[in-house]
């Protein structure tokens, strides 16, 4: 298909729809293994600083809520008299999101004492509001100098800035200055329970991941240009990508690419790849029409959150249910995982096998209400 200058409204984009519903599939993948002691090293988190490929998911997500941002809202930023009511209903979403989150929480411990107060669907639900008003009452020009300064303010506090007890910036794990900021306020009673030290979705780091976001917003207002043909909107974009992880690398060198701390380089180093893979999909899906073998990515993408929660809804649901293996109590997950899974497959590959499992028997029910078209909005 030749790529023409678009004169109209642009429409939805498949190709968004497409690498949301694979970064989700890819979430509900890492976040469900058969067993966490033998994961694929792809699979797991960086132990602190660098970059694997789960670390791309979130920013990923939060980078195409920025984008999505931009398609559902731009005929409203158009028209200032629907501002107050667009903002009234962004924040009523994020209440939402984190309703849900509070309620899932609660699906498997009913515990208010060790109750995180954030998390991911929290800074989802924060970023969501806080991008929704940028959006809407400040420019293009606004949206780059907010996050270039966001970034350098960041990068200053976390390096230059003593933190109290170190007498100076530090950045390893539970002794920088975003971590005894969490201790502060959050305490460790309320933060991740996999350290009770420092919380990776903490205080001071929702800082950049808003700038991830914007990010998403910067590539979705390129996107809905009409005074651009598709290759040049595509050259531009992957020409900004290429840039902006080149620049990730270089600031790599004094403040390390980290998720946990959402460095400005992550948010550079993410935000530069979500850009070329959305570049991408666009060109080949709605430019020029490959649309073979998607349909069950777009269908886990066009119902995001409903598939997120469901993941970990199925979850908890298992973990109610017990039966007898060998003479030892077991939840229903890992007695499928024991009988299924650990008697074929080596112990790595059992493991992977059940996180794949577990994804193709979520994207069922995507593929459903896709072809039915219902889409859950929350």
């Amino acid at each position: 298909m030749a790529s023409t200058t678009v004169t109209q409204e642009k429409k939805r984009l498949l190709s968004l729809d497409f690498f949301r519903g694979l970064t989700i599939a890819a979430m509900i993948l890492v976040n469900n293994p058969g067993d966490w002691s033998y994961v694929y090293a792809p699979l797991e988190h960086s132990k602190w600083n660098g970059c694997t490929p789960t670390d791309l998911i979130f920013p990923f997500f939060l980078f195409m809520v920025g984008v999505s941002i931009v398609y559902a809202m731009s005929s409203k930023k158009a028209d200032k008299n629907l501002h107050k009511q667009t903002i009234l209903k962004a924040l009523w979403r994020s209440v939402k999101i984190y309703l849900i989150y509070v309620a899932i929480h609660f699906l498997f411990v009913f515990n208010f004492h060790h109750f995180r107060i954030l998390g991911v669907l929290p800074r989802i639900a924060i970023i969501f509001f806080i991008c929704t008003i940028i959006y809407l009452k400040t420019n293009f020009k606004t949206w780059l100098w907010l996050f270039a300064v966001i970034l350098i303010l960041y990068c200053f506090l976390m390096t230059v800035v003593p933190v109290p007890g170190y007498g100076y910036a530090i950045l390893e794990p539970g002794k920088n200055l975003a971590a005894w900021l969490d201790n502060i306020i959050l305490t460790p009673e309320h933060m991740w329970s996999g350290t009770k030290t420092w919380d990776p979705e903490g205080i001071l780091s929702t800082l950049p991941a808003i700038c991830t976001c914007l990010y998403g917003i910067m590539v979705g207002a390129t996107l809905k240009r009409t005074d651009k043909t598709e290759a040049e909107q595509v050259a531009w974009l992957l020409t900004f990508a290429l840039f902006s992880i080149m620049l990730a690398l270089i600031w790599n060198n004094w403040f390390p690419i980290n998720k946990s701390l959402w460095t400005s380089s992550f948010v550079l180093y993410t935000g530069g790849l979500a850009t070329a893979g959305l570049a991408v999909s666009y060109w080949l899906i709605d430019v020029h029409q490959r649309k073979k073998y998607i349909t069950p990515f777009v269908a886990y993408g066009a119902n995001a959150i409903t598939a997120y929660v469901s993941a970990d809804v199925v979850l908890a649901v298992l973990g109610w249910i017990h039966l007898d293996l060998h003479g030892k109590t077991v939840n229903l997950q890992e007695y499928l995982y024991q009988t299924i899974f650990v008697p074929n497959f080596s112990p790595i590959n059992a493991s992977l096998a059940g996180a794949v499992t577990y994804v193709l028997i979520l994207m069922a029910p995507m593929l459903i209400l896709y072809k039915k078209k219902i889409f859950l909005k929350v």
